[in-house]
């Protein structure tokens, strides 16, 4: 009878937990390991898949299929859900060898899946439609080996060309190649277009060069009205606060954006007569001043980390998600102020970005954890073919579903 009570008790808690839950916010499935996690009210969360190595950015194909770069294993997975369960059928290998050294997305472009991995960007297509990705090439090289920061991703504009963001080889010391610490524009087949800023350089580096001064540009997007919006992690050693991490840099051909002489100061919306200010570890070289830099639009707490990011066009959001940025912030590793792992929205309005809150949380055991040590930490953020997202996470190997339900 004593057991039985004690079991009736547990049952009762687990109840009123439950409850609690649903009157705070969005709810998950209480069989898997997400049911941590928490997403604002009207929204449910599962795994949607488990068991990947290290994985990074994500697309979803002409399919509908969710295609994944899956780092530390050198390949790139699909992962069906035929029968729309919420849950992916399985994990299909597409592609896996060296040449997918330190992969870190995947890009969909006139039947190629292109891929960006440490020192180039390779592609690949299924010519006869049997499932089976047999044809390679690679695109170009003429990107700097992985040093330091050793992602890079690639994107395609409304203009047809080809962009990869490259990181810098250190925290905070000027480059030699200047190729790093750099978005990079290319023709779909690796050659420098004409009107590239720097396309007649004498010194050859410089020619695929569209926009520096970028210490870690993990992830960039393209708007609808088709401006290039990119994030950027900032230098470490400045202490807990400083630099504001820049979540939206509107990048444009041939601007610098300030690394590593200069950061934007301001926290949040940066209004129009912001100026960069220095890092006076680092004597002034190319820029003459920090008046050349261009700042970020939107910015937020130092140590943030963000990496993927994407603007929810999709329609099954409640209206107010609709043009919002998605960014997964990878969060802080050796910070005295820890800083969260989780997924950020930015709110966008009128084209610009306003505000922004808490979308997806709950990876950490405390406030006062660094996400190194954390159970999970967001990567990758894709909006799926009905409208769902999809977050990558490359601590613990799952790919999470994010839908809303209205309940």
């Amino acid at each position: 009878m004593q057991r039985r009570n004690r079991v009736l008790r547990a049952f009762g808690l687990l109840a009123l937990c439950a409850l609690l839950l649903g009157f705070a916010g969005g709810t998950v499935s209480a069989q898997d390991d997400a049911a941590r996690l928490k997403v604002p009210a009207g929204f449910a969360v599962n795994i949607f898949a488990s068991g990947l190595d290290a994985p990074r950015l994500m697309t979803v194909g002409p399919d509908g299929n969710l295609y994944v770069a899956e780092r530390d294993a050198k390949s790139i997975v699909m992962l069906p859900d035929a029968n729309n369960d919420g849950k992916a059928d399985a994990k299909t290998v597409i592609a896996q060898s060296n040449d997918l050294a330190l992969v870190h997305n995947v890009e969909w472009h006139d039947g190629w899946l292109y891929a960006a991995t440490g020192n180039s960007v390779m592609r690949y297509q299924d010519a006869n439609n049997d499932g089976k990705f047999e044809k390679a090439e690679l695109v170009t090289n003429n990107i700097p080996a992985a040093v330091h920061h050793v992602s890079r991703t690639v994107h395609f504009g409304p203009d047809g060309k080809m962009y990869v963001s490259t990181g810098s080889s250190s925290n905070n010391n000027p480059e030699t190649d200047p190729r790093r610490a750099a978005v990079l524009r290319f023709n779909a087949d690796g050659s420098i277009p004409a009107d590239n800023p720097y396309a007649n350089d004498a010194n050859p580096n410089r020619r695929p060069i569209y926009a520096e001064g970028l210490r870690n540009a993990i992830d960039f997007i393209f708007t609808p009205g088709g401006r290039l919006w990119a994030n950027q992690n900032g230098s470490d050693g400045l202490g807990d606060n400083t630099p504001p991490e820049e979540i939206v840099i509107d990048v444009q051909s041939g601007k610098h954006y300030g690394w590593p002489y200069c950061y934007t100061p301001a926290l949040g919306v940066v209004a129009a007569n912001v100026t960069e200010v220095r890092d006076s570890r680092v004597p002034l070289a190319v820029l003459s001043g920090c008046n050349d830099a261009t700042p970020a639009v939107f910015t937020d707490l130092a140590h943030s980390a963000p990496i993927g990011m994407v603007q929810y066009e999709g329609t099954t959001f409640p209206a107010k998600y609709r043009g919002t940025l998605l960014v997964a912030y990878h969060g802080s590793w050796n910070s005295s102020v820890a800083r969260d792992c989780k997924v950020q929205a930015i709110i966008v309005q009128d084209g610009k970005p306003v505000s922004s809150e808490d979308f997806l949380t709950g990876f950490r055991s405390s406030a006062a954890q660094n996400c190194g040590s954390a159970w999970g930490r967001p990567a990758g953020v894709a909006v799926g073919k009905n409208g769902e997202l999809y977050v990558s996470d490359d601590q613990n190997g799952n790919i999470y579903r994010v839908v809303y339900t209205g309940k």
